[in-house]
């Protein structure tokens, strides 16, 4: 069931609305009267998590399943990749991880700002500036997406100037001329749903995305693998399934279902644009760095001996690990709508609670699934690949690969943590030193120097991540969050909104 305009998130349990009071000044916030109480036992603390578990999974559930779906057009069409032939593997698996990946990086990147204002606008009652943050978001992400452009067109020589193999360069770049639509489709798409998620309608991206990974999977088979098109068909289906989403949620936005969210098309999403550019290229920096960080496991094992083999069998690793990681984006979503409604509704402790709820919740799902990857390790490499080479290659890496899940089911959380707080300046430094100048030289080391390969470059680069993840939990855990929800007011002035809701006399 979607929410109305005003969410039931930010009801009490009796039902009645929490006024808002947003001061400020850090020295002068007051905490919103029906923030929680103070948890002094154990019967308190299960009571409160198992009501903020409740709101937690009335957002992640529908995420998970959306996040998985709209992962898994690329999956699907890597693993038809697969079945085509090996030189097809890679060069979807590269186009898909570099070039792809990049542009993926950035356009995500870039509209996680919306998270940040919508989600904290939305908390404060300010619904006629989301249509807006949104509108000034499409404007940034097409005109980025023009600039980008030169990347696919360019692909060839790019890839063959950073070392990859000339047959794997030129099947790839050909790939890449063919998915220019999809790079504006990330354009548009990324700002709607986080418009949407921000309004916790989550199920409606779900039903969408239920529908488009159907059609997807069957019309990849049927061009891929039935008529023989290979890859160009595989490209033709993922573009179609892509702008498909984009235009089942413009459709549903537009027939007013969003109340006040969505009031039309206004010239006010041109104003201030560049502030507006500051604040998405720091959410883009944070997560872009992230997202290349991954992907550019797939670009180091093409550098190996015998690279189509190491670049199949990771990219099969990674492809996995994507999927899995889709569980964690989902509670990244979650916990980014809980955290900005939640402190620009004036309610940290709320707010603070929420955090460890994630946190739990994530670690045993991602131990769980790494559980049922260790069992089921003899079988499920054959899905992905026919060649007995790169089956052997993945069973190889499976504990590795079952380290990553749990590790990278619980830093997405964190990093949702970050995007809802409006911390995106501080993770970025966060995660240059930890990915880029400890993480990378760490893996190459190990994969080069001492001749570990691919198995050398994973552990390096995981550990980066496991030192990321340390940090932001230190983050957390020395926050003032009475402190964050008065800057969420602040922010949600500077940022449009118009004068900030006091409670009811």
């Amino acid at each position: 069931m979607e929410n109305s305009p005003t969410s039931p998130l930010l009801f009490d349990e009796d039902g009645t609305k929490s006024p808002i009071t947003v001061l400020p000044h850090p020295s002068s916030f007051v905490v919103d009267a029906n923030d929680i109480p103070p948890i002094t036992s154990i019967k308190d603390f299960c009571t409160q998590f198992r009501v903020e578990s409740r709101k937690l999974w009335y957002l992640s559930a529908p995420a998970i399943f959306t996040s998985v779906c709209q992962y898994s057009l690329g999956a699907i069409t890597q693993t038809f990749a697969g079945h085509v032939g090996t030189l097809d593997l890679a060069a979807f698996s590269v186009e898909n991880s570099v070039i792809a990946g990049f542009s993926f990086g950035i356009m995500l990147g870039m509209g996680s700002a919306l998270e940040t204002l919508c989600g904290q606008a939305y908390g404060a009652g300010q619904l006629d500036m989301l249509g807006i943050y949104m509108q000034r978001s499409w404007v940034i992400l097409l005109v980025t997406a023009l600039f980008l452009m030169f990347l696919y067109i360019f692909a060839t020589p790019l890839l063959k100037l950073i070392g990859q193999t000339e047959d794997i360069s030129n099947a790839a770049g050909e790939l890449a001329l063919w998915m220019i639509p999809q790079l504006f489709a990330y354009a548009m798409n990324f700002p709607i749903s986080k418009f949407l998620q921000s309004q916790s309608k989550m199920m409606v991206m779900a039903c969408i995305s239920a529908v488009v990974f159907a059609l997807h999977t069957f019309f990849s088979w049927l061009f891929m693998l039935k008529l023989g098109w290979g890859l160009v068909g595989g490209a033709v289906v993922l573009n179609l399934s892509w702008w498909l989403i984009v235009v089942s949620q413009l459709i549903y936005i537009f027939s007013g279902t969003c109340g006040r969210a969505w009031s039309g098309f206004s010239w006010v999403a041109f104003r201030n644009l560049w502030g507006f550019v500051k604040l998405s290229l720091a959410s883009a920096v944070m997560l872009c760095l992230e997202t290349w960080y991954f992907m550019a496991l797939v670009l180091f094992a093409g550098y190996l001996k015998n690279a189509e083999i190491a670049v199949d069998a990771l990219s099969i690793c990674t492809n996995i690990v994507g999927w899995v990681v889709m569980v964690a984006i989902g509670f990244n979503a979650a916990i980014s709508v809980r955290v900005s409604n939640e402190l620009g509704a004036a309610h940290p402790k709320t707010a603070k609670f929420s955090v460890v709820v994630v946190v739990v919740s994530a670690f045993l799902i991602g131990l769980l699934l790494a559980i049922l990857l260790i069992i089921f390790r003899n079988q499920y490499p054959s899905l992905f690949a026919d060649s007995a080479e790169v089956q052997k290659a993945v069973y190889k890496l499976t504990p590795l690969l079952a380290t990553c899940i749990v590790i990278n089911n619980i830093q997405p959380a964190l990093s949702g943590v970050a995007i809802g707080a409006g911390w995106q300046a501080a993770v970025a430094y966060v995660n240059i030193a930890c990915y880029y100048i400890f993480g990378i030289p760490l893996g190459l080391s190990l994969g080069f120097a001492i001749n570990m390969g691919v198995q050398g470059i994973w552990i390096g680069m995981l550990t980066g991540t496991v030192v990321q993840t340390s940090i932001l939990f230190w983050f957390v855990y020395t926050t003032n969050w009475n402190t964050e929800a008065s800057i969420a007011g602040r922010r949600i002035k500077e940022w449009g909104g118009h004068q900030i809701a006091t409670p009811d006399p």
